[in-house]
């Protein structure tokens, strides 16, 4: 029959509908994942914009519409969730027809859960998305992936070429590895083998390899190592980076066996190991975003029941000193005195309500965003604007939504880099350095984020029986200080109760002694309950 594609991306399932069959993909709808959008949609004729008709037109549903224009997809704008009777119903269809530049009769009207309008939709695919193109050459997109115990990993792959049969040998381009395939088949939902992939079908591809990065999303298959590579392919980088340690039962081997599981299908991800005095062995993960990173730390607990704290996220400094030019993701590597340091950038779109223009700008008294520019799109508005990447992993989502009442959304991407100014934040408890405790902070947030710390230290950590001091510093600087006063042992009321006063002054000099003993060669082990309290959000 004649084959069509819609997209979307995270499931991926074929339909029988009458003479067609529909690949359908279904994509994440956050910036983190802005990549495999984009390859996702290199992967097929058509797009559904499909709205939330309980939520409105989000920030990335404009990102992933402009990405779905510039691939030169046909797009079909649908409305979900009417069952609901939601109130916004009209005016929701109105703004999606705006932005599609069609009229609101031309949205779809879904439910989900009823299936009501479902096959209209399904009817106006067959209609208006254009099926796939004939290729001479031996061409697969690999848009995702997953890993099975038994046949290794298996790459989701949309064939633009020739019928790829079992039992071939394949090269993938980006890497030049040369694979034999073990198996391949359709997605019905479940995986079903079969003797071939036809041209213009999708459809799953085992391969046999354990290991994770030889499968890369955006890479091109192809039975010939000379054949050129579709466009658009580039390795995902991580941009932001945060220290994981296991605590309770939880062990490092299982820990780190489990971030190795999961990274057989998310090559984005970086594991290094790292250590420190107070936390023990961990590994520092590198992310796509906060997302990615809310997504991995939640299956490493639910799929490998791994209990972990988690260290200030942080981002990737550029340090240039003399000839020296290198790149820290540790705040521990910072170096004392920089000549410059480049920090990452975004480019941000907020999309929010007219009514909440003025709380979405004042954002820019408290996290460093420059406003570029203010659309108007009648009830809604969107501010665009720049900011450094680690302005935005601050709690940049959490404050958006506070202002908004939920209603704003954003979507980002990476811009390059800008020179910056900020400083390595240390923590001293009893005049060691808590290295866990150390971030890289802007100068100009420098004296409130060490206030900030050494307070809450100060209301979190037990007493001794010598004074602690708690100490914020930069450089050779210390900017703020807070001293939690020792324990006191009473040895009783002089006048009131028996006993030789002289021995009682004696012991009660002694004790004194042995405190200031103690003062000298104090150490402080911080309670793991305490860094479980400072590093939460």
């Amino acid at each position: 029959g004649k084959f069509k594609n819609d997209l979307a991306k995270q499931e991926t399932k074929i339909l029988n509908f009458d003479f067609y069959i529909f690949n359908l993909i279904d994509t994440p709808g956050h910036s983190d994942f802005s990549y495999e959008v984009s390859r996702a949609l290199t992967a097929v004729e058509g797009a559904i914009l499909l709205v939330d008709v309980t939520k409105g037109i989000q920030a990335q549903t404009l990102s992933n519409f402009r990405v779905a224009q510039k691939a030169g997809l046909k797009i079909i704008g649908a409305v979900n969730k009417i069952d609901l009777n939601p109130p916004h119903l009209e005016k929701t269809i109105a703004s999606l027809a705006n932005l599609l530049k069609v009229s609101p009769q031309e949205i779809f009207r879904v439910s989900g859960k009823t299936g009501a309008g479902v096959e209209d939709l399904l009817e106006a695919v067959v209609e208006k998305v254009p099926p796939p193109k004939d290729s001479a050459e031996s061409q697969a997109l690999i848009f995702d992936s997953l890993y099975d115990d038994h046949k290794g990993i298996l790459a989701f792959i949309r064939n633009f070429g020739r019928p790829i049969n079992p039992n071939e040998d394949i090269y993938l381009l980006a890497s030049q590895n040369k694979v034999k395939l073990k198996e391949i088949g359709y997605f019905v939902p479940e995986l079903k083998s079969s003797n071939a992939i036809l041209p213009g079908e999708m459809g799953y591809l085992a391969t046999g390899l354990k290991e994770p990065g030889l499968i890369r999303i955006g890479d091109t298959i192809s039975n010939n190592p000379k054949t050129s590579p579709l466009p658009g392919y580039r390795d995902p980088s991580p941009v932001v980076f945060i220290s994981f340690y296991p605590t309770g039962r939880s062990k490092f081997e299982d820990m780190k066996s489990g971030f190795a599981k999961l990274k057989l299908t998310d090559s984005a991800l970086s594991i290094e190991p790292e250590a420190n005095d107070a936390l023990g062995r961990g590994l520092k993960i590198g992310f796509l975003g906060q997302l990615h990173f809310e997504i991995i730390s939640s299956r490493l607990e639910s799929e490998f029941n791994i209990e972990f704290l988690t260290s200030f996220p942080s981002v990737a400094y550029r340090i240039k000193e003399g000839e020296k030019d290198y790149l820290i993701k540790q705040p521990q590597d910072f170096p004392l005195k920089p000549d410059k340091v480049f920090q990452p950038m975004i480019k941000i779109e907020v999309l929010a309500p007219a009514e909440y223009l003025s709380q979405v700008v004042n954002l820019k008294n408290v996290f460093d965003l420059e406003v570029l520019e203010i659309e108007n799109l009648g009830e809604n508005i969107i501010v665009h604007g720049q900011m450094p990447l680690s302005e935005l992993i601050r709690d940049f989502d959490d404050q958006l939504k506070s202002v908004s009442q939920g209603f704003a959304s954003f979507s980002y991407e990476i811009s390059g880099e800008e020179e910056a100014e900020v400083e390595k934040l240390e923590i001293l408890v009893a005049g060691d350095v808590v290295p866990a405790l150390t971030r890289i902070v802007a100068k100009k947030d420098l004296e409130r984020e060490a206030r900030k710390s050494v307070e809450k230290l100060k209301e979190l950590l037990p007493k001794q029986q010598f004074t602690q001091a708690i100490q914020a510093s930069s450089g050779s600087r210390i900017i703020a200080r807070e001293t939690i006063a020792a324990m006191k042992k009473l040895l009783g009321n002089f006048g009131k109760t028996g006993g030789d006063r002289t021995r009682k002054m004696k012991l009660w000099k002694k004790q004194q002694r042995g405190k200031a003993r103690l003062q000298e060669s104090g150490r402080v082990d911080v309670p793991i309950t305490v860094f479980r309290e400072i590093l939460k959000k």
